[in-house]
């Protein structure tokens, strides 16, 4: 059987496709982010340890956690798990186990030597990347072999936009579809072309768009984006669309002020996207000011009940409504080279923040509490949630932006535990990986050993102690050297110089 098909038959569930040919196994050194992998007979244990599984009811105390291979062998007490003798032994004692995350919209550098490891040393095990480019599904497919190491990966086709598509000229990959016969072929391109599922985008027109949704439906694979313009986030969903990224347009439905907001934004057909963004902000505000419970009830119980999901990407509409906040995190700033942190200074300047005046910057704080406002909403009428972060935007950070959206996602109104489902079991099922986000015997063993309790705060997901990465142990030892050589290769300016950057905003390349 070929490895195509194999993911292809995936696609019945979630997206499904590559997400299983993607369970490798992983020797050699993991400091080494492009060294080889598959050391599926390495035995690991942790021991005495707190167990919180998002897929259960609550944390395990005083338990061991063995690993054969890619594998959870065993969880219990000490009386019921015995450590192999050849186990690496993981000092659980005051520490807590976690599922190993998921960033269900990420977009690849092309850096191997700084996204992958960077993803690992957070204990982001598994991405879902929006980009669509050829090294991205090089990159799957190397890693499920064993031959790199990096998280699982499931990637997208190009953007599917309409015509003329706000894309053009903005350096992400898009195909723009001016009518049904275009969108189908370029539905059926994608897939042969080994894209995991269908990425639609904010300019097609309702012909073209149901036509994808249809094509989609026939060869079996799922389609996810934004939320189309000229489609109310409802008729969407009901399309079969099923997860809606950021929350831009999508919250008009939810809006008493609807038809008028719709008619405006009918006339928004040309331009760039700061021109783009500048036109729709004031729709946005609108929406924001006019919220209707009675309408966004009626909305959230359709999205549930079609299985939709929703990837708030809270992180992103962070760094653009409130631009103040990126200087919190300059610590970081140090895994990156110089010319991506040049041209993240400037993609915002020029695309985002160019124009605002101090009217527009009090409104996108405005803007930021509704949007955690909806999305609260959302959630507790039983809206699937994602965490996602859109790591390629100015000021996103591989890893280290997942963190920080399980905090914005408490500030929404989840509980803790809650936020860690949207970062583990969701997007597990959403993906079609069934025995994974979870800490049970049998299931994939992608793990994070935490130094603190993420159900006491949060924030304690960032204190990373350790990482099981389909059966291979990252220590605490070889976790600190993959950060150390990702500064080193930041620092060295020999890096290749592909910044691909987000594909759902525009890119600007550094000289």
């Amino acid at each position: 059987m070929s490895a195509r098909f194999s993911r292809r038959r995936l696609l019945g569930a979630g997206l499904g496709v590559g997400a299983g040919m993607a369970i490798g196994t992983l020797k050699g050194s993991p400091a080494d982010a492009t060294g080889p992998a598959g050391g599926s007979g390495s035995t690991v244990a942790i021991t005495g340890t707190t167990v919180i599984d998002p897929a259960g009811d609550k944390p395990l105390r005083d338990v061991t956690v063995v690993v054969r291979g890619d594998r959870i062998a065993a969880v219990g007490t000490a009386r019921e798990v015995h450590v192999p003798a050849d186990a690496e032994v993981v000092d659980g004692r005051g520490k807590f186990v976690i599922p190993g995350l998921t960033d269900s919209h990420v977009h690849g550098s092309g850096q191997e030597q700084i996204d992958l490891p960077l993803f690992l040393a957070n204990g982001v095990t598994t991405v879902r990347d929006m980009n669509g480019q050829a090294f991205l599904y090089q990159w799957r497919d190397r890693i499920a072999a064993g031959t790199l190491r990096g998280p699982r990966y499931t990637v997208a086709s190009s953007i599917l936009d309409g015509s003329p598509a706000l894309l053009a000229g903005a350096g992400a990959p898009y195909v723009e579809v001016a009518n049904a016969q275009q969108a189908r072929a370029a539905v059926r391109a994608a897939v042969a072309g080994g894209a995991d599922f269908i990425k639609v985008y904010v300019r097609l027109s309702p012909e073209a768009y149901y036509a994808i949704a249809d094509e989609s439906r026939r060869l079996g694979v799922a389609f996810v984006g934004h939320t189309p313009d000229a489609i109310p986030l409802a008729e969407a969903s009901a399309a079969g669309q099923r997860s809606f990224e950021h929350l831009f347009t999508g919250w008009f439905d939810t809006s008493s002020a609807e038809t008028e907001i719709r008619r405006r934004l009918a006339t928004i057909r040309s331009g760039d996207f700061n021109s783009y963004f500048n036109r729709t902000h004031p729709l946005e505000v609108l929406a924001a000011r006019t919220f209707d419970p009675a309408r966004a009830r009626k909305v959230f119980r359709g999205l549930a009940a079609d299985g939709s999901h929703q990837v708030p990407t809270l992180v992103q509409h962070r760094v653009f409504d409130l631009p103040e906040s990126t200087t919190s995190d300059s610590d970081r700033l140090r895994y990156l080279p110089a010319a991506t942190r040049t041209s993240w200074q400037d993609q915002l300047e020029q695309v985002y923040l160019a124009g605002r005046t101090a009217k527009d910057a009090a409104e996108h704080r405005e803007l930021f509490r509704a949007r955690l406002h909806w999305l609260g909403a959302a959630h507790r009428a039983g809206v699937p949630i994602l965490a996602g972060t859109d790591t390629g935007t100015p000021y996103i950070y591989p890893g280290f932006s997942l963190h920080d959206e399980l905090r914005n996602l408490v500030a929404a109104g989840f509980t803790r535990m809650q936020a860690l489902r949207a970062a583990t079991r969701t997007p597990a099922r959403f993906l079609g990986l069934r025995d994974a986000g979870t800490v049970r015997r049998n299931a994939i063993a992608d793990l994070v050993v935490l130094d603190a309790d993420p159900l006491a705060d949060i924030r304690n997901t960032q204190r990373v102690h350790a990482v099981v990465v389909r059966g291979e142990l990252i220590s605490a030892e070889r976790r600190e050297d993959m950060l150390s050589d990702v500064e080193a290769a930041a620092a060295s300016g020999t890096l290749a110089a592909r910044v691909a950057g987000c594909a759902c905003t525009p890119v600007l390349q550094a000289a």
